[in-house]
């Protein structure tokens, strides 16, 4: 199979006719869920745990499987074989990336600069350590089944001494003013783009997936780099890829954009449901176990919860800046009323493994 060559970008005469509906039901969408993200009073608490869920999906698709439980676990000491170990790295170093991306365009737009360090910060220390992190690709790559030769691929990017035109191409499209088209499809077209031209020799799909927040904030369609798509990439991978395939072999960008605009419509609404779900819990939490412990540390002991839902007993009083006799007292309680679950036992000097079961109940469900 020959090497891709893409053509002029953006799409000329694209024809959005037929799906006008859909573009003002995606808007639409997009705006309930971000009218909910203005209201969130500490968005950083709320949306800890489906910031996780989608580093989760997004790394799965690339074939990482590590659910945000064992991540959690994970960070609070327990201790994994190799494989599993690594697969949880990758989740990890996908939600630090989030952030880090999300913290930077709150300052200035997406730029190539930002897009390597968005791939360094992605592979550092895993197993994409050795594909150049941080750096745009100088070999040519391919995708297919895993060992097989270029002829045998099922899609072979651009050669590399074109990559420098594409991504200077591809920039001043993403960061220019663009009036005449609307911003949700922009986003479409420039996720599309960027997994065509392919620039990392690793992490690209990934990376890809990151750019959609940004550049839907980037544009003022959310108050912040918080809407999660890759569960819905995730359970429909095979037309993702279908679709996006079909630009290179045909120019079906209409095809792929009615596929992209469908799935941020499901994900926004699954998103604000969600939400509206973790929200009240959070409510709740709240008044129960501020009447449960009788202390101004409530609020913090929730907030603990939902930030760290799977934690270590020991680790309370180190969050919470307080004494280890009062920290016991409060996990006592908490235990007893059911708000948390024992989820191992505490071993020698190990202490035990402790988890807020009803987020998971909320954040697993599909």
């Amino acid at each position: 199979m020959q090497p891709y060559i893409p053509r002029p970008f953006p799409p000329s005469n694209l024809a959005l006719e037929p799906i006008l509906a859909l573009v003002g039901r995606a808007n639409a969408s997009l705006a309930r869920y971000d009218g909910l993200l203005e209201s969130l009073v500490n968005p950083q608490v709320l949306l800890s745990p489906l910031l996780m869920k989608e580093a989760e999906f997004s790394s799965r698709i690339e074939g990482t499987i590590a659910t945000a439980n064992e991540v959690y676990q994970r960070e609070a000491g327990e201790d994994f074989g190799p494989e599993k170990a690594a697969d949880i790295q990758e989740v990890l170093n996908y939600r630090h990336t989030l952030r880090m991306a999300g913290d930077s365009i709150q300052k200035r737009p997406v730029s190539l600069h930002l897009i390597r360090q968005m791939h360094e910060t992605l592979m550092s220390g895993v197993r994409g350590k050795n594909k150049n992190p941080g750096n745009f690709r100088d070999t040519q790559n391919w995708i297919g089944p895993r060992g097989c030769s270029m002829e045998e691929a099922t899609y072979v990017p651009p050669p590399p001494f074109t990559l420098d035109d594409l991504l200077d191409n591809f920039i001043q499209y993403l960061n220019a003013q663009q009036d005449d088209i609307d911003p949700i499809v922009q986003t479409a077209m420039i996720h599309a783009q960027f997994e065509m031209i392919h620039p990392f020799d690793d992490g690209n799909g990934r990376i890809g997936r990151i750019l959609i927040p940004l550049f839907l904030t980037q544009k003022h369609c959310l108050v912040s780099p918080s809407f999660y798509i890759s569960r819905y990439l995730e359970s429909h991978r095979e037309e993702y890829n279908g679709r996006l395939e079909l630009i290179s072999k045909d120019g079906d960008w209409l095809g792929w954009i009615r596929f992209f605009l469908e799935a941020l419509v499901e994900q926004a609404n699954n998103n604000l449901y969600l939400n509206r779900q973790v929200i009240q819990l959070y409510e709740d939490k709240k008044r129960e176990i501020s009447d449960l412990l009788h202390t101004d540390q409530a609020i913090h002991v929730v907030d603990l919860l939902f930030d760290t839902p799977v934690f270590r007993a020991a680790d309370v009083h180190l969050r919470l800046g307080i004494q280890r006799q009062r920290a016991a007292n409060y996990i006592r309680a908490l235990r007893e009323a059911g708000i948390i679950i024992e989820i191992r036992p505490a071993r020698g000097r190990r202490a035990a493994l402790l988890s807020f079961e009803d987020l998971w109940r909320i954040t697993d469900r599909q």
